[in-house]
């Protein structure tokens, strides 16, 4: 990687040693806590974000929600602060990439996940939505860059709570909205804050993802694949996966349900 000014300096009680990965808003950290010998995530929120309106109050809410979720496929929160003007939030480190890295790597040699781990994954994201919702926390983002995939296999969901600390006055103004075009529910994608639905609608994406190997809409614009997802009929994953179940195509098609009162209306249902 690209040497950071950050790395080898010190946040908190971590030291940096290495970076993560850089998103829209924030950087990640892998960092060393040489008080209980272990390695973190370090999750950077990017500058910009505290001139928000309520932003240090939102920051601390959220930050508070992610951390009282014990759970083993919902990345477990360590600790938050603000040093100097810097909002980080301090995370399990889950050595092993993303899902997102596991299924670009399999798509560059022609291959996709076998069905029995595409479904493992998809039970596994369902469990950790089960268990956050049932606690009045909706993700809002679900995608395979917020999958980690551990080494012994297992799905680990993080970013839980971004999209609300993402949720203020200024950023919301610029008219971006919260979520992933690709994984958008058609209501997020018409400017509505969606529930819990939303997010199995997301996991619905996911699965038809996982077991076809593509996404169920492509186009050249972020708007044109919204609007698709608003609009246009899902394609059968059965067109482009031969032999695949009924019962799982079933499953997809309804957690894909334009309107949200058609498809499972629990992740337990699901």
């Amino acid at each position: 990687m690209a040497k950071d000014k950050l790395i080898g300096t010190t946040i908190g009680k971590y030291v940096i040693v290495d970076s993560l990965g850089r998103g829209g808003m924030a950087e990640v950290y892998l960092a060393y806590q040489e008080t209980l010998e272990r390695y973190v995530a370090i999750k950077l929120m990017h500058t910009f974000l505290a001139d928000e309106q309520d932003f240090l109050t939102r920051f601390q809410r959220e930050a508070r929600a992610m951390a009282s979720l014990n759970h083993r496929n919902i990345v477990g929160v360590y600790d938050f602060d603000v040093q100097e003007g810097d909002y980080y939030i301090v995370m399990e480190y889950v050595p092993g990439g993303t899902l997102k890295q596991r299924l670009e790597s399999l798509a560059k040699e022609g291959e996709k996940l076998p069905l029995s781990e595409s479904t493992r994954v998809a039970l596994e994201v369902a469990d950790a939505l089960s268990y956050a919702h049932h606690r009045s926390m909706v993700h809002r983002d679900i995608k395979p860059a917020n999958i980690m995939i551990s080494e012994d296999g297992h799905a680990v969901l993080t970013d839980f709570g971004i999209a609300k600390i993402l949720s203020g006055p200024s950023f919301t103004a610029t008219g971006a909205m919260i979520g992933t075009p690709a994984y958008m529910s058609p209501e997020q994608g018409l400017g509505q804050p969606g529930d819990e639905r939303s997010d199995l609608y997301a996991l619905g994406v996911l699965y038809y993802q996982m077991a076809t190997g593509h996404l169920p809409y492509d186009a050249d614009t972020p708007l044109a694949v919204i609007m698709k997802h608003v609009n246009e009929p899902i394609p059968p994953p059965s067109a482009s996966v031969e032999g695949l179940p009924a019962d799982i195509q079933d499953v997809i098609i309804k957690a894909l349900a334009k309107a949200p009162d058609e498809r499972y209306q629990s992740a337990d249902e699901f």
